[in-house]
């Protein structure tokens, strides 16, 4: 899967090309990364990529034709995937969203703003998709970027051990449950029992309930959502009435 990055800060990615299960996926050949400077596509000697605002404003946005020149020569190179950008009026980004971008085994690009913004003609033209990470502002769309690159690198297949996504956080519509490790007693806190017990049938369920008890504190629209979707059992309803849920 390739990944072409429009970013001003191209050193910002090396958190995600050279440490831990994303380096490793790319030397294994699962995934590229290519960063591209839109001041390279600038021919002044300030390599100008931003300008004040029409209208007026604080801050300054973000040049519609070097991001356009860019993205035009990304296409030259070979990639013709999906552009997306990031901002906080973007669609959220989600696990079902990440795994259907796996699915469609596509190249993408990515657009990262920096300043007040992007000049909204190139948004209209050349960008497919928005995406949000929350209802938050950041500094610009490397950490984005790195945050839905990072989500779809673990997924692809051979990067991970599949049986690691596949019972983790929103996976199976829920929270993850709680995980614990040696030693069995740290400052006077004891490992749950039953994962001491050897017991798969009952660690199972175990894992299940405390799945929904901390789904049902923490996020409760992901009950509702778990549950008109067909992700809960009858079990796993019977549990939830009986904890509270309505």
């Amino acid at each position: 899967m390739r990944f072409d990055v429009v970013t001003l800060f191209p050193e910002i990615f090396d958190s995600i090309t050279k440490c831990g299960i994303t380096a490793r996926a790319m030397k294994r050949g699962l995934w590229s990364c290519h960063t591209w400077n839109p001041r390279a596509m600038t021919e002044d000697v300030h390599r100008t990529v931003d300008d004040r605002p029409f209208g007026g404003g604080p801050g300054m946005v973000m040049m519609a034709d070097p991001l356009a020149k860019t993205v035009d020569m990304i296409r030259a190179s070979g990639n013709r995937g999906r552009v997306i950008s990031f901002a906080p009026n973007g669609t959220k980004l989600t696990d079902e969203r990440v795994r259907r971008m796996v699915a469609e085994d596509e190249s993408v690009v990515l657009v990262c703003g920096r300043y007040e913004g992007i000049d909204e003609r190139f948004l209209s033209t050349y960008v497919d998709e928005v995406v949000s990470l929350g209802d938050f502002v950041l500094s610009g769309g490397e950490i984005p970027a790195c945050a839905l690159m990072d989500a779809v690198v673990r997924q692809l297949p051979g990067a991970i051990k599949d049986l690691s996504t596949s019972d983790e956080s929103f996976a199976t519509g829920l929270l993850d449950a709680p995980h614990y490790t040696r030693p069995e007693v740290w400052r006077g806190m004891e490992v749950p029992s039953v994962l001491l017990s050897g017991h798969h049938a009952n660690i199972s369920r175990w894992t299940r309930e405390e799945s929904l008890r901390f789904t049902l504190q923490t996020r409760p629209d992901l009950i509702k959502i778990a549950n008109s979707s067909g992700k809960l059992s009858d079990a796993d309803r019977k549990w939830l009435r009986a904890n509270g849920w309505k």
